[in-house]
C-alpha cells in the first residue's frame, strides 16, 4: 500500500479526476511573448520532454517520454520551428522522464530515459542521424522519475543521476566513457522525492545535486565532493508541496539559485543561493493552477533568467518574467494542450530567443510555442519635408506615424540633438512635435522611433523662413536631391 500511494503521488492522477483534466479550458489571456501554440501528436501520456540537436543539423529537436505506451517520441525540427511527425522508439518499460546528452563520446546526442516502476533507466544510442539503436537498461533505485546527465567526477564524460520516489534516495551511475556504467551508488534523501536537478551550487567547479522531497515539503542539497561522490543532503524547508525544481542564476550574482513548483498551492518558491551552496528562505509567487513542470531560461530577451511552468489544470503554460534581480512579475498565461505536466526551453528558430515545448498528458501531444519574432518599428507616414515660416515665425506641428509589435517610444531631434519640452517646444517624446518657432528654430528635424526590437529614424523635416528663395535648404554648401525637392515645395508655397 505504501508503494501504491507513492506511485499515485509521483504520476498524473486519472480515474475520477480525468473529467477535470479533459474539461474545456477557460479563456486564456495570451501574453505577448509567444505565438499561439502548435501541437504535435506523440505517444500516450507524455510525461517528460527534452530539447537538443539530435540529427546534427544545428537546430533543436524535441523528445518526449510517453508513460502509457512505454515509448519515446523523437520529433526532428524542419529548420523553421516546425517538426516532422514523431518517430516512436519502444523501451519495453514505463517511460517517465528523458534527458539528452552524448553518453558514448562519439559526438552525437543520445537519450537517457527513466523507467519508473522497472527501477532502471534506458540508454538509446544515436546512430548519428537522429535515429536510435535499441535501448539498453541500467539498474538504479526504486521507481526512478527525474533523471539528469552531467560530468560528476570530472573525467570528461556524462554520468547519470536519478531520483527514486519509492527508495527515498538518489542513484548515481558514473560513466565509463562508452555508455557503460560503474556500479550503483545511492544517497538517502527525504520522503517521496519527486524531481532533481544538477548545477554547481557551491562555486567549486563541480556539479551538485538538488532534489525535491515531496512529502517532507523541502529541498535537499547534496554537494559534490569533487570526485562524483556526495555529502549527506542538507535540507531546506519550503513549507509547500515540492513537485519539480530547476536551477539557474536568477539575480546575476554568479551563483545558482533554486526554483520549486508547488503544485497544490498554485505557486512557485524561489530559494536564493547565499554564494556557498546554502539557500535562503523561500519567496513565493503565484503561478498557474497545479504547476507540475518547470524550466528556466531567458524568454523575453533581456538577458536574465525567466521561469516557465506547465500547469496540469487549465491547459496553460505560465511565464514569470525576471525583473533582473531575481524577483518576478505577475504570471502570464499561454494556451497549450490538455493536461500539461512538463516543459522545456530551447531555441527552435535559431534566433537566440527561448521557445517552449510542453507535454500534455490528456491530449497526448506536445505543444510548441515559438517566441514572437522581433518586429522593428516601421514608419508609415513621414513628417513634412519643408515647413516655411513667415518672417515673424509661427506654430509648427510635425507628426510621424509608425507601427510595431511592441509599445513605441519617440525622440524628436533638432540638428541631431535630442529635444526636450520647454521653451516653446512640446511633444518631444510623442508622435507629434509642436514648436512655437522663430527664425532661431530654422534647422533640420527628425524623430527616432524605438521599440524593444530596434529603432528607425524618420526622414528630415526642414523649418525655413520665407524671406528669400535659397536652393541649399540643408545648409551643407551643396545642392542635393533633397534641396531641389525642398526648393520646389517652397516655390509652390510662394517663395519670393
Amino acid at each position: 500500500m505504501h508503494r501504491i500511494r507513492r506511485l499515485l503521488a509521483g504520476t498524473p492522477v486519472f480515474g475520477p479526476l480525468a473529467t477535470l483534466m479533459l474539461a474545456p479550458a477557460a479563456a486564456v489571456g495570451q501574453g505577448d511573448l509567444f505565438d499561439p501554440a502548435v501541437s504535435y501528436a506523440v505517444g500516450e501520456t507524455p510525461l517528460g520532454v527534452a530539447i537538443g540537436d539530435l540529427d546534427g543539423d544545428a537546430d533543436a529537436d524535441v523528445v518526449t517520454s510517453n508513460g502509457s505506451t512505454n515509448t519515446v517520441s523523437v520529433l526532428l525540427n524542419s529548420g523553421d520551428g516546425t517538426f516532422a511527425p514523431g518517430v516512436q522508439y519502444d523501451l519495453g518499460r514505463r517511460a517517465v522522464r528523458v534527458a539528452i546528452g552524448d553518453l558514448d563520446g562519439d559526438g552525437d546526442a543520445d537519450l537517457a530515459v527513466s523507467n519508473g516502476t522497472s527501477d532502471s533507466f534506458s540508454v538509446l544510442r544515436n546512430n548519428g542521424d537522429g535515429t536510435f539503436a535499441a535501448p539498453t537498461r541500467i539498474t538504479v533505485g526504486d521507481n526512478p522519475s527525474g533523471i539528469v546527465l552531467g560530468d560528476l567526477d570530472g573525467d570528461g564524460d556524462l554520468d547519470v543521476a536519478t531520483q527514486n520516489s519509492d527508495g527515498d534516495d538518489v542513484s548515481v551511475r558514473l560513466n565509463n566513457g562508452d555508455a557503460t556504467f560503474a556500479p550503483l551508488t545511492s544517497y538517502p534523501v527525504g520522503t517521496n522525492p519527486s524531481d532533481l536537478a544538477l548545477a554547481d551550487l557551491d562555486g567549486d567547479g563541480d556539479h551538485d545535486l538538488a532534489v525535491t522531497n515531496g512529502d517532507d515539503r523541502e529541498v535537499g542539497v547534496l554537494l559534490n565532493n569533487g570526485d562524483g561522490t556526495f555529502a549527506p543532503q542538507v535540507r531546506y524547508a519550503v513549507d509547500a508541496t515540492c513537485r519539480a525544481l530547476a536551477i539557474a542564476d536568477l539575480d546575476g550574482d554568479g551563483d545558482a539559485d533554486v526554483v520549486v513548483a508547488n503544485s497544490s498551492e498554485d505557486m512557485v518558491s524561489v530559494l536564493m543561493n547565499q554564494g556557498d551552496g546554502t539557500l535562503s528562505a523561500p519567496v513565493r509567487y503565484d503561478a498557474g493552477r497545479v504547476p507540475r513542470g518547470i524550466a528556466i531560461g531567458d524568454l523575453d530577451r533581456d538577458g536574465d533568467a525567466d521561469v516557465a511552468l506547465a500547469n496540469q489544470f487549465g491547459s496553460i503554460a505560465s511565464v514569470l518574467r525576471n525583473e533582473g534581480d531575481g524577483t518576478f512579475g505577475p504570471s502570464e498565461d499561454y494556451g497549450v494542450g490538455s493536461g500539461p505536466v512538463s516543459v522545456a526551453i530551447g531555441d527552435f528558430l535559431g534566433d537566440g530567443a527561448g521557445d517552449l515545448a510542453v507535454t500534455n498528458i490528456s491530449s497526448d501531444d506536445v505543444s510548441v510555442l515559438l517566441n514572437r519574432r522581433p518586429v522593428p518599428p516601421m514608419i508609415t507616414a513621414q513628417p513634412r519635408g519643408v515647413v516655411l515660416l513667415a518672417s515673424g515665425g509661427g506654430v509648427v506641428e510635425l507628426a510621424v506615424v509608425a507601427t510595431a509589435g511592441e509599445p513605441l517610444s519617440y525622440q524628436w531631434r533638432r540638428g541631431g540633438v535630442d529635444l526636450v519640452d520647454g521653451g516653446g517646444v512640446s511633444g518631444a517624446t510623442t508622435p507629434t512635435l509642436t514648436i512655437d518657432a522663430t527664425v532661431d528654430d530654422m534647422d533640420r528635424y527628425d524623430v527616432v522611433v524605438s521599440s524593444i526590437d530596434g529603432s528607425e529614424t524618420s526622414s528630415p523635416s526642414v523649418i525655413a523662413v520665407r524671406t528669400e528663395c535659397v536652393a541649399d535648404f540643408d545648409g551643407d554648401g551643396g545642392l542635393t536631391i533633397f534641396d531641389f525637392l525642398a526648393f520646389q515645395n517652397a516655390f509652390d508655397a510662394g517663395c519670393p
